[in-house]
């Protein structure tokens, strides 16, 4: 019999609410054994991670993994740099779309998948305008108050 392993996911909100998310992609990260098992634990905060180019490599910042409690003196670093693993034709493009006006790589979602490896969707973004924020602000406030008397019926 397999074991059904359970659902581990967490989402950048501020990532929707901060850039308009124009392309998305998977990819792998760099990862020691103890971040892993911090993550499959729930010890991640994506709020202010952010991915940047350094040479032809994609890595990842301030993503804070938290250290595994059960972890030697020889724990990992909460806020190191992560190396993103992605094919090579994705990077290329990713790196012509950032060094064009305005268009930034955010991590919008970090999961574990069906064959237990850990993976990132990162996202090709533009920032919002304060205009673009109140928009998502009011949508976000119909839906509530559309829930609201959906309940109350």
């Amino acid at each position: 019999m397999s074991q059904q392993q359970p659902e581990i996911e967490f989402v950048n909100k501020k990532a929707s609410f901060q850039f308009h998310l124009d392309k998305k992609y998977e990819a792998g990260i760099q990862l020691t054994g103890s971040e892993v098992k911090s993550i499959r634990n729930g010890g991640v905060n994506m709020g202010d991670a952010y991915c940047f180019f350094l040479g032809d490599e994609l890595y990842l910042m301030k993503m804070h993994i938290s250290e595994y409690k059960f972890g030697s003196d020889k724990n990992h670093d909460p806020l190191r740099k992560r190396k993103l693993l992605l094919k090579r034709a994705e990077l290329r493009s990713l790196q012509k779309k950032v060094k064009e006006k305005g268009y930034s790589i955010v991590p919008v979602r970090i999961y574990v998948n069906e064959r237990g490896l850990v993976k990132l969707e990162i996202a090709l973004a533009r920032g919002k305008k304060v205009f673009d924020k109140r928009d998502s602000i009011k949508k976000k406030d119909q839906k509530r108050d559309l829930q609201r008397r959906n309940l109350n019926i």
